[in-house]
């Protein structure tokens, strides 16, 4: 066995790993040295012989949040997102911490901390605005994340393993779409009155249920007019969401409308441009501010976004009989679950559920021949009198 050696005033020892690498540390006296080095060689030599589990080396969980911005968040698509939990909610409170110090005890008193309202179920994210609280849904956004980051210190070796975190449940979001053909015509009726394109990106939208991305990147040679088909392959200048390439035929509504405005040629490469005839951004004015002054415009009351678009093509795709399985393919969802959502609205859903309970009762024959004779009151005659409210 190696001994001490002195070493700039000190006793330096050296002695190779578990893994074969080779380690050294200094110590005030030899005595300290010599039991250091038995220590060491004893526990390197009990992991060779699988004796013993190799030791985790302490990571803090401010090394981990640093691995994941530069190792995962920089190969998604919105990494402001991580970012932002990262820096404004996990690394506050954890940043200081030894991995092995994240605790379920500790994440517990987080989520009391942030979400006191998570027990009740209530979301108001809007009410939370600077109060430092989050609603429920951005605690299952925040947690995700989080767990997301221990199952790769994990794998990384420097946790042995992580602590059971159930994120809360979210209730199914609430979708929104333009509820009637009837709105529908007056709605893209009302948008013809805007420049030209604007009425062309609207119907597109209703009739295809692409999302915001695909169209504003759709480009000219993605349309096939003689076979009825658009290739769906980028959200804006990236791949689509699903990184999956995906085809949506033109129904007979769009075609017209498809060919005419292609016709015009304003631009040789996006199908939907801005002035320019470059590609449209998130922020434009066509998804949001346009699009509300033309609802307004078509006297619907009932507030949409240019995604409701998208949630109005899947809803009158099932209300008119469509298959939810096409329709699956067509929206580009890896799950049927997501597509699910839209089941209800076929008009034989429950149709053969109507009589699972039997029949209507025999003595409710008695009471409706009863009520024929039943003559209504007279309505009361309104007051001219001031109500008061």
């Amino acid at each position: 066995m190696a001994k001490p050696t002195k070493h700039y005033g000190k006793w330096r020892i050296r002695w190779l790993d578990a893994e074969g690498r080779r380690r050294s540390e200094s110590f005030a006296t030899f005595s300290d040295a010599q039991r250091a080095l038995v220590k060491y060689q004893s526990e390197a030599d009990q992991v060779r012989a699988g004796l013993k589990a190799p030791e985790i080396p302490e990571h803090l969980f401010g090394e981990l949040c640093d691995y994941w911005l530069d190792h995962r968040t920089a190969r998604k698509k919105s990494p402001k997102d991580d970012r932002s939990i990262i820096e404004r909610h996990l690394r506050p409170i954890f940043g200081n911490l030894r991995l092995r110090q994240i605790t379920l005890e500790r994440v517990d008193a987080f989520r009391r901390v942030k979400c006191p309202r998570e027990r009740r179920g209530e979301e108001d994210a809007n009410s939370l605005r600077g109060t430092g609280l989050v609603s429920v849904k951005s605690l299952h956004n925040i947690l995700t994340v989080m767990v997301s980051m221990l199952n790769l210190a994990v794998d990384l070796g420097w946790l042995d393993r992580k602590p059971t975190i159930k994120k809360p449940k979210l209730l199914p979001a609430e979708f929104h779409y333009v509820r009637t053909m009837d709105d529908i015509e007056k709605f893209l009726e009302a948008a013809l009155e805007e420049e030209p394109g604007v009425f062309e990106l609207y119907a597109t939208a209703v009739y295809t249920g692409m999302r915001a991305g695909e169209l504003l990147g759709l480009r000219w040679s993605d349309v096939d007019l003689e076979r009825r088909l658009i290739t769906v392959q980028r959200s804006y200048a990236t791949t689509t969401k699903t990184d999956e390439i995906r085809h949506v035929p033109v129904l007979d509504a769009l075609l017209p409308i498809l060919r005419e405005w292609k016709a015009l040629r304003l631009s040789t490469t996006y199908v939907f441009p801005n002035h320019a005839g470059n590609m449209n951004v998130a922020s434009a004015r066509v998804l949001q501010e346009v699009l509300q002054k033309v609802r307004g415009r078509a006297g619907i009351p009932y507030r949409f976004t240019f995604h409701s678009l998208r949630h109005t093509f899947a809803s009158h795709f099932m209300m008119n009989g469509g298959d939810i399985y096409r329709l699956q393919r067509v929206l580009g969802h890896k799950s049927i679950i997501m597509t699910e959502r839209y089941s209800h609205l076929a008009p034989d859903a429950f149709e053969s559920d109507y009589g699972i309970l039997g029949k209507p009762l025999p003595m409710l024959a008695n009471r409706t021949s009863v009520a024929a004779n039943v003559i209504p009151l007279s309505p009361p005659s309104r007051s001219t009198e001031p109500t008061g409210e």
